[in-house]
């Protein structure tokens, strides 16, 4: 299976939608390989970085689900080679 390791960085300024990012984390921990998480109480907000390496389609799904998320933003750093694991 063809697969790339990407970087998720996402804001979280909606205190409420923490529990949804961490459901969705929690559906996807196969592909996780680490997960920071910053709080940042000066400006009100979370920030979260998580490291995957999964197929494309799976990295936008998981990025899709969390950028739906109210009060969240979220951009992904995809590496350019194919990985087969």
């Amino acid at each position: 299976m063809d697969t790339r390791v990407a970087v998720l960085g996402i804001i979280v300024e909606n205190p409420e939608s923490v529990e949804a990012l961490n459901a969705i984390a929690h559906e996807y921990r196969d592909v996780i390989l680490g997960r920071m998480g910053i709080p940042y109480r000066q400006r009100g907000m979370n920030i979260v970085s998580l490291a995957v390496d999964a197929p494309t389609a799976v990295i936008n799904a998981i990025s899709g689900k969390i950028g739906r998320l109210d009060g969240v933003t979220v951009k992904t750093a995809i590496h350019a080679e194919n990985l087969t694991k």
